[in-house]
């Protein structure tokens, strides 16, 4: 692999995924390698792959993912092929057996292993230097690893371990370092942002890292994702409401709403506690959007437990909403029970509450015909330049698009008066630059 420069990652799952491939790929590129991401068709002559193990989805699209790549290794079109991440941590042992092609299989921590394995220099004093893969003007920042909760469902505690977190000084170090290269929104990361701190200070110190981060010239957006009710900080909306530069965006994954499902769930919080902290969070920042994501389909969800949630779902009118079938995971809690709901019912209970959410949507997007909002320009496409208000996080939630009748800049703040409004998109018109 020395004589071989060049190299293809690709990234399959979460953002949390996206870091830990951005942190290898300055790696390589230290390493004097030259380094692409998400060429499918005609990579460098050698591929890593970073895997998502999480759901059975995930698991097929990383499957079929490494079988595309083992396929043109034997064609000879590519020399090494690496497969790294969370499908590996789960079944590396199944992975080996079934697809020889592949040179090598790393689990979530691979980074050191695989750089010394091949004969490379391994840098741990540049592990905060990342190579993005996103556009430059935003970035991704895992401030922990792992996980603490005992979700039901959930195969995260098992793939990534205990909930490790970053230290605050090094977290703004990282921050410093993408706020210098130009990024201007730093979107924060975790399986949980709410117990950030708590295994290494003994208490949890979210509100006090935001608040600080908020604080670093140069930052103009700080965007928070993966906020578990349970524990919740409420100081945190305080912090939010000091600084304008944290998005007025709420990212709490919610999961059901019956008491029952909530219990079996295990997840640590009633329906009425749910309900009380939404409405904390409505009072205190009538601005914010608010973003959920929910399961349907587990072990115990009946269909009264199923109307219970859809009911609350038109009454509440989340302004963001995501929905998941449930997958029957191994050595996850809920894996000792019974999946005996089918996949047919799933995805019709799926379905409709992403009919009632697409109302909702429309609805709410339909207010904001005739408004001047900021929008951060995110990319062209066509006749479209497309961006993003504060109260969107990138390829989860709404877009701006743009008429391109004059040139934009791309990672620029624009003010402009939406003009149209569908479910999932507004369109807009420029007024003026914003700020550089």
């Amino acid at each position: 692999m020395k004589q071989s420069k060049g190299i293809t990652f690709i990234t399959l799952g979460c953002s949390k995924n996206t870091v830990d491939s951005e942190q290898a790929m300055a790696q390589f590129r230290l390493n004097r390698f030259a380094v692409d991401w998400e060429e499918y068709q005609n990579p460098a002559e050698n591929v890593i792959i970073n895997t998502c193990g999480f759901i059975g989805d995930a698991k097929e699209e990383s499957v079929q993912t490494i079988l595309h790549f083992a396929d043109l290794k034997s064609k000879g079109k590519i020399k090494k092929l690496f497969v790294v991440g969370c499908l590996v941590e789960r079944y590396k042992t199944e992975l080996q057996a079934e697809i020889p092609e592949v040179d090598g299989f790393y689990g979530v921590n691979f980074l050191k292993q695989l750089i010394e394995d091949i004969g490379l220099q391994y840098f741990p004093a540049h592990l905060k230097t990342k190579t993005l893969s996103t556009p430059n003007h935003y970035s991704y920042l895992k401030i922990a690893e792992g996980c603490n909760r005992q979700c039901s469902f959930c195969a995260i505690p098992q793939i990534r371990g205990k909930h490790i977190s970053k230290t605050i000084e090094d977290i703004i170090d990282e921050a410093k370092i993408l706020i210098d290269r130009g990024v201007k929104e730093i979107i924060l990361i975790s399986q949980d942002l709410v117990y950030y701190g708590k295994d290494n200070y003994g208490t949890f110190k979210l509100t006090e890292l935001v608040d600080k981060l908020a604080q670093l010239d140069g930052l103009y957006r700080l965007r928070l994702h993966y906020l578990h009710p349970l524990f919740f900080d409420d100081e945190l909306l305080a912090v939010m409401q000091k600084h304008k530069n944290i998005c007025r965006y709420i990212d709490m994954p919610i999961q059901h709403i019956s008491d029952r499902m909530l219990q079996i769930m295990r997840r640590g919080i009633t329906k009425d506690e749910t309900i009380r902290l939404l409405n904390k969070i409505r009072k205190a920042m009538p601005d914010a959007v608010i973003r959920t994501t929910l399961l349907v389909g587990h072990p115990g969800e009946g269909q009264e437990e199923f109307n219970e949630l859809k009911q609350f779902i038109g009454d509440f009118k989340f302004d963001r909403l995501g929905v998941f079938t449930y997958s029957h995971e191994e050595n996850t809690p809920a894996y000792l029970l019974e999946d005996e709901i089918t996949q047919e019912t799933k995805g019709k209970r799926r379905d409709e509450l992403m009919e009632i959410q697409q109302e909702i949507s429309l609805g709410k997007n339909q207010k904001m015909i005739g408004k001047t909002v900021e929008v951060l320009i995110d990319r062209i496409e066509q006749d479209f330049y497309i961006g993003r208000t504060q109260f969107d996080s990138p390829e989860v939630d709404n877009e701006v698009l743009i008429p391109a009748k004059e040139s934009l800049k791309i990672g620029e703040f624009y003010n402009v008066n939406i003009t149209e409004a569908g479910e999932y998109d507004l369109t807009g018109e420029i007024i003026v630059s914003k700020r550089k």
